[in-house]
């Protein structure tokens, strides 16, 4: 019997989508693609309910939010690295010389690159930095500078945004004016863009403009925001992947805890890819309802795009249980 076809697999969790999409969830798209070079894409409900409704297409942009971890911050950092500036396991100070500039012995200056990349750091998960004002520069400077309060490691922005200053400082510019592939960009236009929140700090339904306050803070685009993607972005970046191009796939695929890889989640039970995939499986999730996920062993990748954060991030849309069914669904159909 053939293997099944992108379309069939998308096929088997279509439903599932439609039914979250006519419940609580604006709008969705979700995409399947093979190490073949197969794809298929279903669209689901509008790119924006209010102030009026705007139809979703498959070239609609979305907020990616913290698959900008996964698809800017870490492939960037591991091919600096394979050129040899910086090595994953020298501190974050060969790039940042001012970090704790004022405190030798501080915490901070000891941390690696592969620390932050593996979330294995005494940084908190997340910090009301944009509390402190929108200047972009003095904004970095706290940031560097900060004593930051220790804890276990956690699952933190704080980690990425420091990666991101660090890719700054090497590549000479800000993140923003860093080149990247087609499908995914720092400013989309805001009319192809779906909506995010109606933000209580920004008065306005934010749409084409990043969502997380604090890439918003830092001028838009952070090591751990600020990425806007197509569902053909999303899905060209994992096939990168699946095809094993660059250099550095072995390492990020290496296990750092029982629970991730550099920069990517690992496959665990109860994560947010679904229990049905093998344990060759990484996968992200992004705060505005985004996810894509990898599976090396079935040569296999899927991506569901949505923007359930639209009106507002302070009701229950079940997307936690809609991403790991959808996983599940896609990897059953593959059968």
């Amino acid at each position: 019997m053939p293997p099944a076809t992108a379309a069939e697999i998308l096929a088997a969790a279509t439903g599932a989508v439609a039914r979250a999409v006519a419940a609580a969830i604006p709008g969705a798209v979700l995409g399947v693609a093979t190490a073949t070079g197969d794809r298929a894409v279903a669209t689901f409900g509008l790119a924006q309910r209010e102030p009026d409704p705007v139809p979703l297409h498959r070239g609609t942009w979305f907020d990616l939010a913290s698959l900008t971890k996964v698809l800017f911050t870490t492939p960037t950092i591991l091919r600096l690295a394979t050129e040899g500036r910086p090595a994953l396991d020298e501190t974050l100070v060969v790039a940042i010389p001012d970090l704790r500039q004022y405190d030798a012995s501080a915490a901070e200056r000891r941390l690696t690159f592969r620390q932050c990349l593996s979330h294995r750091t005494h940084l908190p998960a997340v910090e009301p930095l944009y509390t402190r004002g929108l200047d972009p520069a003095t904004l970095r400077a706290f940031i560097l500078q900060r004593v930051w309060r220790s804890g276990p490691p956690v699952y933190s922005d704080i980690n990425f945004i420091l990666l991101g200053i660090a890719i700054e400082r090497l590549a000479g510019c800000s993140l923003g004016d860093l080149p990247l592939p087609p499908g995914l960009a720092w400013r989309p236009e805001p009319a192809e863009t779906a909506a995010t929140e109606r933000c209580t700090w920004r008065g306005r339904v934010m749409r084409g403009e990043v969502h997380d306050e604090n890439a918003f803070a830092l001028g838009g685009a952070a090591g751990h925001a600020g990425l806007f993607g197509t569902i053909d972005g999303v899905l060209d970046a994992a096939r990168r992947l699946l095809e094993g191009v660059d250099p550095w796939l072995a390492e990020l695929r290496t296990r750092q805890s029982a629970t991730r890889c550099l920069g990517w989640e690992a496959r665990h039970e109860g994560w947010s890819g679904g229990n049905a995939c093998s344990e060759d499986t990484i996968g992200h999730t992004g705060f505005t309802g985004t996810g894509v996920w990898i599976d090396f062993r079935r040569g296999l990748s899927w991506a569901l795009l949505t923007n359930r954060v639209h009106p507002t991030r302070h009701r229950d849309t079940g997307i936690d249980a809609l991403r790991r069914r959808v996983g599940d669904l896609i990897i059953g159909g593959t059968t």
